[in-house]
């Protein structure tokens, strides 16, 4: 069964999952943060069969968040490294880590923690901050029409305010 191509979308959401939004994805991107850079490390790991890894590994590569390098100085091994574009998928990393600590984990507590390797002290949580550092909630929160923005989008986002002025009004 093909999946729905979100590559047209306007919407950054969609957008994003286009290119990470297979649940092998972020787990390889994971595994590329602790290090993992083989073919077969990746394989031994995640217990992901060879030819579903070898799709995502392309299509990671495709997208530019890992890139390709010769391991050894023969040539004869590859390493899958994480770009820049790679590296800025840290933060969407540690809140899906912690977001399943929080909602997800097993009865015996999550088998990771996340710490600060200096003082060995577990990381506070992701917040969304304001542009001066205040932690914001949704309800702080409001979506707007970008410079990109479609008619349609406008549209949308419009008929989105006035659904929440409703429900803040205790409207049906």
């Amino acid at each position: 069964m093909r999946r729905t191509s979100f590559a047209s979308m306007t919407c950054p959401v969609a957008r994003s999952l286009e290119q990470i939004g297979d649940w092998w994805t972020l787990l390889l991107v994971r595994e590329a943060f602790y290090g993992t850079r083989r073919f077969k490390d990746f394989e031994a790991n995640l217990g992901i069969a060879p030819n579903i890894l070898s799709t995502r590994l392309s299509k990671l590569v495709e997208h530019g968040i890992l890139h390709v390098a010769e391991a050894t100085a023969s040539g004869k091994a590859l390493e899958y490294r994480l770009t820049d574009k790679g590296r800025d998928l840290f933060p969407v990393i540690v809140a899906v880590a912690q977001w399943g600590d929080k909602h997800a984990v097993g009865a015996k507590g999550s088998p990771i923690r996340i710490v600060e390797r200096e003082t060995m002290k577990e990381i506070a949580p992701l917040r969304v901050r304001s542009q001066d550092g205040r932690a914001l909630d949704v309800r702080q929160l409001a979506v707007i029409d970008g410079p990109g923005a479609s008619k349609a989008d406008r549209k949308r986002l419009e008929d989105a305010r006035k659904r929440r002025e409703e429900q803040q009004r205790g409207e049906p």
